[in-house]
């Protein structure tokens, strides 16, 4: 690992701890040239994930896009950072479970309200604005006391 400081690539491990339930293990290291302390982590790589998208393209899985689309849905709301992470690691699992390789955008978008819903009605509604693409307020509406009416 190289020293975010001087670059070197010599450090020792001072902690390690699992993190995100055990998913990833977070490390502690110290630079031996610098004395730098800095933090790593380590996780499962999921490879050859591949995304169905509605027009029958296939692209790479990308987990930052996920996480972009529901933390633009959160902005400005009473959630934490951790609880946004943990709803994409989630998401991601279930798909994982479910799909295997190939999964369909439709599923992602899906997931994506579900744990929305859950998480904040606001956060929810703006994603499904997007996602569903309201063409007018009526359907934004109908959105919105379909909530109500739960």
């Amino acid at each position: 690992m190289r020293c975010p400081k001087c670059g070197e690539q010599e450090d020792k491990v001072i902690d390690s701890r699992a993190w995100k339930d055990g998913a990833v293990i977070r490390r502690r290291r110290e630079c031996l040239a610098c004395g730098q302390r800095f933090t790593t982590y380590e996780e499962i790589e999921r490879e050859d994930i591949r995304v169905l998208k509605r027009d029958g393209r296939y692209e790479p899985f990308d987990k930052r896009k996920l996480s972009s689309g529901i933390e633009k849905a959160c902005e400005k709301r009473p959630i934490s950072p951790e609880a946004l992470q943990r709803t994409v690691e989630e998401i991601i699992d279930e798909l994982v479970k479910t799909y295997d390789r190939e999964i369909p955008t439709v599923a992602i978008g899906e997931k994506i309200m579900i744990r929305l819903r859950k998480l904040d009605e606001v956060a929810y509604v703006r994603f499904a604005s997007v996602y569903r693409k309201f063409r007018d307020i009526k359907e934004f509406v109908n959105e919105v006391q379909s909530l109500t009416l739960q």
